[in-house]
């Protein structure tokens, strides 16, 4: 199924610069839509009608919100006019809980491109691309701050283990894996003893020329894939996400929580 319509979240910060770029990139290769959202809380640190606030505090938390969110407008203008899309991108503003904003708004597009996290977001257009790509059922993807995304690259990555995770990190990278025309399948340590013969098979199917590289289960999954990558900088990294469970994930220090945090190229995350 091709990309036609594509959800770009905007928060001002170096890695939504950096995503809306990368949409604006894709947009023009595959002929897609892309609408920009900026979703943010109401930035209340006290409750503004509490009776013991003044009519001045009031003011001036209202004025602080405001200011926040006008340089965010105006950073997104500047990107827009830098990109040429004026008269055909819009920035839609959503306020309440960010990840359940855009969780429930991507799942009418057909894919959610974010910035990676950064500590100096605002808390309160700040966004966790992994509970997104777990509460939103639509993939998405997570580009890193100052990534080109006009840079050359000759292929794509796919992790592959078997599980359920990475069969939808598949069909949800599948047209963009047919746009770059080779994938390298990625194994580390174990997995679905179903031949790997017949995955290469199905991305043959599809056009695409695939490669497998398989290292043992001594190495470990993240850094392997992720010493891989700037080796050999793809355009993009396809993984499942949260296989087990995200308490598990985040309470170990878990494979999609470590490339996140790490990786150099975007990253496409499917649950």
């Amino acid at each position: 199924m091709p990309m036609m319509n594509l959800l770009v979240a905007f928060n001002g910060s170096d890695g939504s610069v950096a995503a809306l770029r990368y949409a604006a990139s894709m947009a023009s290769r595959l002929g897609a839509h892309v609408t920009a959202m900026m979703a943010h809380t109401t930035h209340e640190v006290i409750d503004k009608r509490s009776r013991w606030i003044s009519k001045e505090a009031r003011a001036l938390l209202e004025a602080a919100n405001t200011g926040i969110l006008s340089e965010i407008e105006e950073r997104f203008e500047a990107e827009r006019k830098a990109l040429g899309l004026t008269n055909v991108l819009q920035l839609k503003e959503v306020s309440g809980r960010v990840d359940k904003v855009l969780s429930e708004a991507a799942r009418h597009y057909d894919m959610l491109i974010v910035g990676s996290r950064s500590d100096d977001d605002d808390e309160h257009v700040t966004l966790h691309p992994d509970r997104i790509a777990l509460l939103s059922g639509r993939p998405v993807i997570v580009v890193p701050a100052g990534y080109d995304a006009g840079a050359t690259h000759s292929h794509a990555a796919l992790a592959w283990d078997g599980g359920r995770a990475a069969a939808r990190a598949l069909s949800d990278s599948l047209r963009l894996l047919e746009d770059d025309g080779r994938v390298s399948v990625l194994t580390v340590g174990p997995r679905n003893a179903w031949p790997i013969d017949d995955l290469m098979l199905h991305l043959s199917r599809h056009g695409v020329e695939a490669i497998h590289e398989n290292w043992p289960e001594t190495h470990p999954v993240a850094d392997t894939l992720l010493a891989w990558c700037k080796k050999h900088d793809p355009s993009l990294l396809a993984i499942g996400a949260y296989e087990h469970s995200k308490f598990r994930e985040d309470f170990l220090g878990g494979v999609t929580t470590n490339i996140l945090s790490r990786s150099t190229i975007p990253v496409l995350l499917s649950h």
